[in-house]
């Protein structure tokens, strides 16, 4: 007979090991499933330059602090690195690469079916983040271009890029990193919904995770919040950045209305052709192997009270940004919502 295990996590990156690390801490019987072929989670899919936006010491899973780079705030590389020894300390029991594909609900038994055959479990944590489910809002002409499309999920690095005419959408932290990168190699236009929103230059991810977590603070205490300029979702001055402003870069020409077989219409009606649209305008959950189990949004959010899905007894959700829990979507945040996750699974096994 199938091994029937006491909780499952589908993901192993940063938000599937914190769980772990406090599951560990039990007596009960847990496996990761990782679609991924190496360790390292969805950093592994990011663009080259890519750093965190805080120092080592400040991003760090439970248990152990992430090693100190040399040179400021850690790279791509030092990330990886740091989940890889993180998995390899603790010695979690994962299983990759192992896609989930559907997640089934039988006699109070989750049934798992993956690239790897079925599994079964008595709880199911979903840690699978953001990165499968890029967003791109669907433009009048957009199949009617004939340049090329990617999404930032699919960006690496500017090679292949001289030469070409880059229209880069959106107005978050990935379009001015990307915008700031790419303008250095071709000419680069900047389209974004609004004008471009900027945190204080001494801003760092340091001062907006002690924001998210004054905030989880005052809203437990049920105490009006006010962030005053500290807005989560405006651009960090990251060094590439602020020399990106130095050179004029920063320019929005605001939003186009449509495609042409060549590039797009401006709101002001002018025509402007480009090779290559990078889309930077974000990500949906990655939630759809759940479907069969709970129902989800256009955006695939689930209905939770905290981490706990509220409509499907014994499943969770770690690491989806705000609506699991503040700052649960970042390698210092997510420790706190594994915490309390695992303690509710662990009072659920109970019962």
């Amino acid at each position: 007979m199938a091994e029937v295990y006491d909780v499952i996590i589908i993901g192993g990156g940063q938000s599937g090991l914190a769980c772990a690390y406090y599951l560990r801490r039990t007596k009960l019987n847990y496996l990761i499933l990782d679609e991924q072929e190496n360790c390292g989670g969805a950093w592994q899919k990011t663009w080259d330059s890519l750093r965190l936006f805080s120092p080592a010491d400040q991003s760090s899973l439970p248990g152990w602090l992430m090693p100190k780079n040399e040179d400021g705030f850690p790279p791509k590389d030092h990330v990886i690195n740091y989940l890889c020894k993180y998995e390899e300390r603790y010695d979690f029991p994962v299983k990759r690469p192992v896609k989930v594909e559907n997640v089934e609900k039988e006699s109070g038994v989750f049934k798992l079916k993956t690239s790897a055959g079925d599994f079964s479990a008595k709880t199911v944590i979903s840690a699978t983040g953001t990165w499968k489910a890029p967003f791109i809002p669907k433009v009048k002409g957009i199949d009617i271009f004939r340049g090329k499309q990617i999404h930032s999920a699919q960006y690496k690095n500017t090679d292949k890029l001289e030469n070409k005419k880059v229209l880069i959408v959106g107005e978050g932290n990935s379009g001015a990193q990307i915008l700031a990168e790419v303008s250095k190699v071709t000419n680069t236009s900047w389209a974004t919904l609004k004008d471009p929103e900027y945190l204080p230059d001494d801003v760092d991810g340091r001062v907006l995770f002690n924001v998210a977590t004054a905030k989880y603070k005052a809203e437990k205490e049920g105490k009006k919040f006010d962030p005053a300029a500290y807005n989560l979702g405006n651009i960090l001055m990251v060094p590439t950045v602020k020399e990106a402003r130095e050179r004029g870069v920063l320019k929005t020409k605001g939003s186009f209305t449509e495609f042409t077989e060549n590039g797009v219409i401006w709101e002001d009606g002018t025509k402007e052709d480009f090779d290559l649209i990078i889309w930077c305008t974000g990500f949906h959950y990655a939630t759809d192997h759940l479907n069969n189990i709970v129902d989800t949004d256009a955006n695939g959010k689930i209905i939770t009270e905290g981490t706990r899905a509220k409509n499907t007894n014994g499943l969770w959700l770690v690491g989806y940004g705000g609506w699991t829990g503040y700052a649960s979507a970042t390698l210092i945040g997510v420790g706190r919502s594994a915490r309390a996750t695992i303690q509710e699974v662990s009072e659920y096994l109970k019962d």
